[in-house]
């Protein structure tokens, strides 16, 4: 491996080379702290020698060049330069910008004219939206996830040097004869510090190489995600042998799938459970090692394809509004469910399951059964009890999904569900960790935290009593028996007015009415108005913190033996 380096500036960096990025690059993604941090390098500087990193390239013609590290940094101060350039426009000063716009396009040895820098996964809107000095000629483009980190980052830099600018506008100790002056001098000083930055410009002779240093450099602590090392891997394995890209295409709908997501899932998440969900769980760490042993280039683009596939069912996993019909509610309501305990664990079983039903290797009702154990189970197990798992919990789920995976029919499939929530079921906490823990779920004006649980178990016991209300149930409010107003006097606490067992749903109108009222008076109140209200509260004459206990541990009771029942 032939590797040279050298100390060079920016501006001969970009005065005789073309640069592209290659399809195996992450997208544009600098945040506005990454581009504060290189203006800052640029004001640092003040015209003199600066040095703001490495840039790693290798050759593919005598002028041309691939990135391999620096990208990032190449492209910001490319947008910078035609900030620069753009000012220098609009100050009437067409031969200085006309001088920064040859580091952004001039003319190749065939005499026609090129950008510098070339890239893949933003064309044509880099091009024709920024690097172009003038107007575009296509008007109307996408903007997806980098077109508009692109733009973003665009608008952030034009404003820093507009600001340079207009503050010439107002200070007074410049007279209005010498603004324009002033302000060509201070673009000038501008344009002077960012061409003096210097790198270590590090050339490779080939590709091979490349993917090589690309690799040991991002294993080593540099901040690529194991996104863009497995992106790496298929694009090693499948070239591109025509105009499309299939690899660059397909990996841009995964990253914009989860991209567009409503839910917090990231791309090293979904490898890392995909993974789980089909062959042994490995820590994320190892996880681009283990895929590179096993992803040849003989199943690459089976691989690739099943990626693509399950990216949605991951994203509806996590996102119940998305994809799932009315016929699918319930397996929609249990994932919602999920989502409130914040349990992660389930993930690759329930990657599996899906997968198994998209399949048609599982009907709709064993896929709602094995989804309702999993609600139920963590119900209790993590909601409830905050039990901890040493990683054996982990363990099972990975263990199911991928026997689920490898599962060669209906009827092996079904015995593997019925394995599987046996085990949830022989793992459930007793009847005793359960009541101890709803003695704990609290919700008051002033302890939300739990807000979300609470309104969950609620609806879960109205609907158990079949209980009938005017509205939706997202238009329920929560009401407190014994009203908030009450803590602090006699035995009432935050603890006991905000327990389960003084909790019941109703709608915002008759919750107002009762505000607070007495404990008879509401009965009164809600028995004329033929409410559907908890049998305790109905039955019951006094209301005091006893008898909330005892509605609490009746509640959990019911909730183990019934309602959450495995």
């Amino acid at each position: 491996m032939k590797i040279e380096s050298e100390d060079i500036d920016i501006e001969n960096l970009l005065a005789g080379r073309f640069f592209n990025i290659p399809r195996f690059q992450r997208p544009y993604s600098w945040d506005d702290e990454n581009i504060q941090d290189l203006w800052d390098d640029v004001m640092g500087a003040k015209g003199e020698d600066y040095f703001i990193g490495s840039m790693v390239v290798y050759r593919e013609g005598k002028q041309e060049f691939s990135v391999v590290d620096g990208q990032q940094r190449l492209t910001t101060i490319t947008l910078l330069l035609c900030a620069m350039r753009d000012a220098f426009a609009v100050l009437g000063e067409t031969d200085l910008a006309e001088g920064i716009h040859q580091l952004v396009e001039r003319k190749n040895r065939s005499n026609k004219n090129e950008y510098v820098l070339r890239t893949e996964t933003s064309f044509p809107y880099l091009q024709e939206k920024i690097l172009k000095f003038g107007d575009p000629e296509i008007s109307t483009l996408p903007e997806l996830v980098e077109e508009q980190a692109l733009k973003r980052a665009m608008k952030l830099l034009t404003e820093k040097v507009s600001s340079l600018v207009q503050a010439i506008d107002i200070d007074a100790s410049i007279t209005d004869d010498d603004k324009h002056g002033v302000k060509v001098d201070r673009l000038i000083k501008l344009r002077e510090s960012v061409l003096n930055l210097k790198v270590i410009f590090v050339k490779l002779e080939n590709e091979d190489d490349a993917y090589l240093i690309f690799e040991t450099l991002n294993t080593r602590g540099k901040d690529l995600a194991v996104t863009d090392l497995v992106k790496n891997h298929f694009t090693k394995l499948l070239k591109s042998k025509g105009a499309v890209d299939s690899v660059k295409l397909k990996w841009g709908g995964i990253l914009e799938s989860i991209y567009e997501s409503a839910a917090d899932i990231t791309s090293d998440a979904f490898l890392y459970h995909f993974w789980a969900s089909r062959h042994e769980s490995s820590p994320v760490k190892k996880l681009y090692s283990v895929v590179k042993k096993r992803v040849d280039a003989k199943n690459a683009r089976s691989y690739l394809d099943a990626l693509v596939r399950d990216v949605e069912f991951y994203r509806a996993i996590h996102e119940p509004s998305f994809m799932w019909t009315k016929n699918e509610k319930r397996v929609a309501a249990s994932l919602r469910a999920i989502q409130v305990f914040r349990v992660v664990q389930p993930t690759p079983a329930l990657l599996s399951l899906v997968r198994a039903y998209k399949d048609g290797k599982i009907k709709l009702a064993k896929l709602i059964e094995a989804v309702e154990a999993i609600e139920r189970f963590h119900f209790t197990f993590t909601a409830i009890t905050s039990s901890r798992s040493s990683g054996g919990i982990s363990g099972m789920y990975s263990s199911f999904g991928r026997k689920l995976f490898e599962a060669e029919d209906s009827n092996q499939a079904g015995m593997e569900i019925k394995s599987f929530i046996q085990k949830l079921r022989e793992r459930r906490p007793s009847v005793e960790e359960v009541t101890l823990g709803f003695r704990d779920v609290i919700f008051t004006n002033s302890t939300t935290k739990q807000k979300p649980l609470v309104r969950y178990i609620l609806r879960k016991f109205a609907e158990q009593d079949e209980f009938k209300f005017a509205g939706d149930w997202d238009d329920l409010t929560i009401e407190h028996v014994a009203p908030q107003a009450l803590i602090g006097t006699d035995s009432w606490s935050e603890a006991n007015v905000g327990q389960l067992g003084n909790l019941f749903l109703l709608d915002p109108k008759k919750n107002g009415e009762l505000a607070n009222k007495s404990f008879a008076e509401k009965k009164n109140i809600l028995s004329a108005g033929h409410y559907s209200v908890p049998r305790a509260l109905a039955y019951t004459e006094v209301w005091n913190p006893d008898t909330v206990r005892s509605h609490t541990d009746a509640m959990a009771v019911m909730a183990h033996d019934v309602i959450w029942k495995i």
